[in-house]
């Protein structure tokens, strides 16, 4: 039986629609896997401007570093404030405006797409001068998990491949801790001192005289099995190097005073420290470090994570900078902070 011209047509285009919808899903599948696994992808080049460098340090910005460093594509970093009329992104570090150490450009003409961001480190006591800040910046870069650009002092990520992981028993010290600026109201001072009654603590750092070399810092740690990961202020999300850094890099078992636990979980690997504020007193502290010491297993069980997480540290602004241009295409375009005050000390 032969086919009739227009059953052909038919078989023909129903052939044509599949072939588009077929293609379609892969494309639709490839972007998505894109998205998902690469998603340092901007649409457009984006140029961005740093004003000035965060405590005077400076690093290299010569090349295309975001994609040479961290395989972020179409991100353009400069330092070259002459480069300001095209910049579609100017990033202010609030310690140098501060301290009048620089200035913002209100006198130059900024351009009506541009965006400002106003980044910070510190916690909320350390942002003081907010107030002539008002109106003038788009997005805020931060710590903070609610910040516009959110960047951590570290993160904890799923292993992806295995590891056979065994905690190092039998350390010669039972607690560290580093310190440098040193005041007796702050909260981390007067656990220090009541916690000190009950168990040994070492102690380095500029403030007992006593200072480590970024070389000697992790080793002189490591030897110890806990290590006093205390924030010099108790703010929401506010965990810094001390525990990403000291603690977890170090090997040693991170005992916590900062934000909440809630704060805490979020952010760090699960099971791997021990909160201050889960202790109804010093003593109750320091009887449970005896305990884990003295105790394999339970020692271990702060080590697990090892197993499924693993940790991501930052501490190159050139990456930190580049994150804007991975997360630019989901920024408000229209923010702008009216108080940027009250966000800071929210």
């Amino acid at each position: 039986m032969r086919t009739s011209g227009s059953q052909a047509f038919l078989l023909l285009l129903l052939l044509l629609i599949f072939l588009s919808s077929l293609l379609y899903y892969i494309f639709l599948d490839q972007t998505l896997y894109l998205q998902k696994y690469h998603p340092a992808v901007p649409q457009r080049n984006i140029s961005i401007l740093l004003w000035h460098w965060p405590f005077g340090h400076s690093y290299r910005l010569d090349g295309d570093k975001c994609l040479e460093m961290y395989n972020i594509r179409r991100c353009f970093l400069t330092d070259n404030i002459s480069a300001f009329s095209t910049a579609d992104v100017v990033v202010f570090h609030h310690q140098e405006l501060r301290g009048g150490l620089s200035s913002l450009p209100l006198h130059l003409d900024r351009p009506a797409s541009q965006h400002w961001v106003w980044l910070s480190m510190e916690p909320p006591v350390n942002n003081a001068n907010l107030t002539p800040l008002t109106g003038l910046f788009n997005w805020t870069m931060s710590y903070r998990r609610d910040a516009d650009i959110s960047i951590p002092y570290g993160k904890t990520m799923l292993r992806g491949d295995e590891l056979s992981f065994k905690a190092v028993p039998n350390r010669s010290c039972l607690v560290s801790w580093v310190v440098s600026r040193y005041q007796p109201h702050q909260a981390r001072a007067g656990v220090y001192q009541s916690l000190k009654k009950y168990i040994p603590i070492e102690v380095y750092g500029k403030w007992n005289k006593k200072p480590l070399s970024n070389k000697k810092l992790l080793p002189t740690i490591s030897k110890c099995i806990f290590y006093l990961s205390f924030e010099n202020s108790e703010a929401k999300d506010y965990i810094s190097e001390k525990l990403w850094r000291n603690a977890f890099q170090a090997g040693a078992v991170p005992v916590v005073l900062g934000p909440s636990r809630a704060d805490y979980e979020a952010l760090a690997p699960p099971g791997s420290f021990i909160h201050v504020a889960d202790f109804k007193s010093t003593a109750d502290l320091a009887a449970h470090l005896k305990h884990v010491a003295a105790d394999r297993w339970a020692y271990e069980e702060y080590f697990q994570w090892h197993h499924t997480h693993r940790i991501k540290t930052y501490t190159d602004w050139r990456e930190r900078l580049c994150q804007i241009c991975v997360q630019f295409p989901s920024l408000p375009a229209n923010r702008v902070y009216q108080d940027l005050e009250s966000w800071v000390n929210s």
